[in-house]
């Protein structure tokens, strides 16, 4: 079900973006970024959250971790995931598979800046091993997504590449 409105998500909307089902599963970062031959960063991950009484979808790239600090100035509280089931069930979609297309529940979807540097991105598509190569401001734009800065600042490890 969960693939389904996702495809029927891209032929009403934008048609000429063709969801991609491999045999492995993509269902992690790791997985998702062999499967698909991209650096780990460029797998556009889907977080569904709850900030006070506001349900969310927050897509960053691949390695990027939460900030706090920042996710409580934006938002007024501090973020709280949601379990598994509650996550299925809110979006149509099993964990792994979590994208901000074809959505069960109507959701507000938040694009983090650490997909900007990147011309393509790949989130999932609604299952755990299927997937589609986007630009992160076509995702944003086609989503209603709304652009913020709430992923931690890159280590020196991480801001120089090792």
């Amino acid at each position: 079900m969960s693939l389904q409105s996702v495809r029927a998500f891209f032929a009403q909307h934008s048609p000429d973006i063709k969801v991609i089902v491999t045999e492995e599963s993509s269902a992690t970062v790791t997985l998702a970024a062999a499967a698909h031959q991209v650096e780990p960063d460029q797998i556009a991950k889907s977080i569904c959250l709850r900030a006070g009484e506001e349900t969310m979808i927050v897509v960053m790239a691949g390695t990027a971790r939460l900030d706090n600090r920042k996710f409580r100035t934006q938002f007024g509280s501090k973020p709280r995931m949601l379990d598994a089931g509650t996550v299925a069930e809110i979006t149509g979609h099993p964990v792994g598979g979590v994208c901000p297309f074809g959505l069960e529940t109507p959701l507000q979807v938040y694009c983090d800046i650490s997909l900007k540097r990147f011309d393509e991105v790949v989130p999932a598509a609604g299952a755990t091993n299927a997937a589609v190569r986007i630009s992160p401001a076509r995702m944003a734009e086609l989503t209603g997504g709304i652009w913020i800065d709430i992923a931690q600042e890159p280590g020196p490890q991480e801001a120089e590449g090792a």
